[in-house]
């Protein structure tokens, strides 16, 4: 037998403690993982009155039954044109500036290591398929002195391009594209004439790189006269818009609610760069006059009357002692040898001082032209750019000494043409 002193006892009954223990804390564990796991499958029983709506695949055709009618004919409008909205890519050959020298401290310049006499340009824009070979229009300053001419289209096609020719005064481009025909689609032109306040106005472009974007607003403004940017002239009858026009969006359309082409989004006016919701587009009457002739001349050429103009204001009617309710355009100045000199127009010549700066007096004010009115100068820029071509003879009515009087004038093409 064995013997169990008092030592070999307590030690015994210390294990069976510690055992109890243990097993004790074990089967609590256990019970609680059970609680959890129970708990975990509760929550994860699937709710399908609250099941997140499944993805759509980008190819699968979208149920717009219980869309608005806007939505849908925005969705309309994008489906028809964006094959016909393009994105154009540019690369320019630009020439390092001359004076590439690092000056010191001490007064000694030392030029920069390996400097490339020309660097490489990289921009992009949008543009639109005019016709059935090939001709897409843009803006003049998206393609300008492009080296190379990438053009995408929505279905992910990318073809080289070539630049036929452009108009800077009117921001007009055109380049084409060697595409089998039947995988171009040209834009339905509309009528800039009819365009009108409050009009739905929609754009597809290419804003700062994002691809065919639709952006939607109104009509804010016609009859806009702005300088192209590129040229000294400007540009009649633009389109102001609210919808937003960023870089990018540059010769791409404007478009009506019947998916027509109202003019080419060309210019902002913005402290930042970008969409402020003053937008210009020039009128798509202007690109029908002006497309033809580049695609068939690689320009166009304006009629030149010669002359700058100023709207009547109150210092003006002040100082000439005009009629209050007299309107039209001075002639500030007549250029030399310009179909105005010729005719004997007189230019203003008079300086005085008002409390606003100085101002120019004394011309000869247009009130009508081919017996047209003239309200302000944009209406004789309008004119001469719509309706007449150079070696036209036009008649001006002018008001000169309180009396008017016709004269007749001989357009001559825009110098530099």
């Amino acid at each position: 037998m064995f013997k169990i002193n008092n030592l070999s006892v307590k030690f015994i009954i210390l294990i069976i403690l510690f055992a109890s223990l243990i097993f004790g804390c074990t089967n609590n564990k256990i019970n609680q993982i059970e609680d959890l796991r129970k708990n975990n499958n509760e929550l994860n029983k699937t709710d399908t009155s609250s099941s997140p709506t499944k993805l759509t695949p980008k190819n699968t055709i979208i149920d717009l039954e219980n869309t608005d009618s806007e939505e849908r004919l925005l969705n309309n409008i994008f489906s028809s044109v964006a094959p016909s909205v393009v994105h154009i890519n540019i690369t320019k050959e630009m020439d390092v500036p001359s004076n590439q020298n690092i000056p010191d401290s001490f007064g000694f310049n030392f030029g920069i290591p390996d400097e490339p006499e020309q660097y490489f340009e990289r921009g992009e824009g949008s543009g639109f398929v005019y016709d059935k070979e090939g001709h897409i229009v843009t803006n003049y300053h998206v393609v300008e002195n492009a080296e190379v001419l990438e053009v995408s289209f929505i279905d992910g096609l990318t073809v080289k391009a070539k630049y036929i020719g452009g108009d800077p005064d009117s921001d007009l481009a055109v380049i084409k594209v060697l595409s089998d025909p039947s995988i171009l689609y040209p834009v339905q032109l509309g009528n800039s004439d009819n365009t009108f306040i409050g009009q739905r106005a929609i754009t597809i472009g290419n804003p700062f790189g994002q691809t065919w974007s639709l952006t939607a607003g109104v009509v804010s403004a016609v009859g806009r006269t702005m300088r192209s940017g590129n040229s000294a002239f400007s540009i009649p009858e633009m389109i102001q818009t609210d919808a937003a026009i960023n870089p990018g969006n540059s010769g791409g359309p404007l478009l009506n609610s019947n998916g027509e082409v109202l003019g080419v989004n060309t210019m902002i006016l913005s402290q930042s760069r970008s969409s402020s919701g003053v937008g210009f587009a020039v009128p798509v009457n202007i690109v029908k006059m002006v497309v033809p002739n580049i695609i068939a001349n690689g320009t166009y050429i304006y009629p030149w009357l010669g002359v700058t103009l100023s709207n009547i204001s109150l210092d003006i009617i002040d100082a000439m002692n005009l009629d209050l309710k007299q309107r039209g355009a001075l002639i500030i100045n007549v250029f030399d040898d310009s179909p105005a000199a010729n005719s004997g127009l007189r230019d203003s010549q008079k300086n005085i001082e008002v409390s606003g700066g100085t101002i120019t007096i004394g011309g000869d004010i247009v009130v009508s032209i081919n017996e047209t009115e003239v309200q302000t100068s944009d209406d004789v820029i309008s004119y001469l750019v719509k309706y007449t071509q150079p070696k036209d003879t036009i008649v001006l009515k002018v008001l000169r000494d309180n009396t008017i009087i016709p004269i007749e004038v001989i357009l001559d093409p825009r110098p530099g043409k």
